[in-house]
């Protein structure tokens, strides 16, 4: 597998799904107080449920997503810090573009710390719009979406 492929998560590569996510969202931790919530999930679950898409040999970024009625929720999007600037994020945001389009789902939804302001800088620049800011315990999320009927 090439750094631009990018497929479904198996079990084995659940070791590596954590560890990618750990690398991105450890420097958080300081910033927000809390262990951000990725860091939490059961990562073995998820590929196993077929939500964990990943790219690269070894694994430098990934992708979870959860199908909904009336949308395509992406829970996670991680990118290993040095795989930075190599457009692994911007390959990673048009496979959940695509995939959104192939289950036929008129829009993507996710959510970010507020204080996670770099991907504030980010998610606009790919056509996500800010739909509301809402406290759920200890997060302070700020709620974007995509229309996929519109361009990017």
């Amino acid at each position: 597998m090439t750094d631009e492929e990018i497929r479904a998560a198996v079990a084995a590569d659940v070791p590596a799904v954590k560890a990618v996510i750990d690398a991105a969202y450890h420097h958080y931790i300081e910033r927000i107080g809390v262990v951000p919530q990725p860091m939490q999930a059961d990562h073995a679950a998820n590929v196993a449920a077929g939500k964990v898409f990943v790219t690269g040999d070894p694994v430098i970024g990934l992708v979870v997503l959860e199908r909904h009625d009336d949308h395509l929720y992406l829970d996670n999007i991680a990118v290993h810090p040095e795989a930075h600037g190599r457009g692994v994020g911007r390959r990673l945001l048009q496979f959940v573009d695509a995939r959104a389009r192939a289950l036929g789902l008129p829009e993507v939804r996710l959510y970010t710390n507020a204080m996670m302001w770099e991907n504030q800088k980010i998610y606009p620049k790919f056509g996500y719009e800010v739909v509301e800011r809402r406290v759920d315990g200890p997060y302070d999320r700020i709620h974007y979406r995509k229309r996929l009927d519109r361009p990017d």
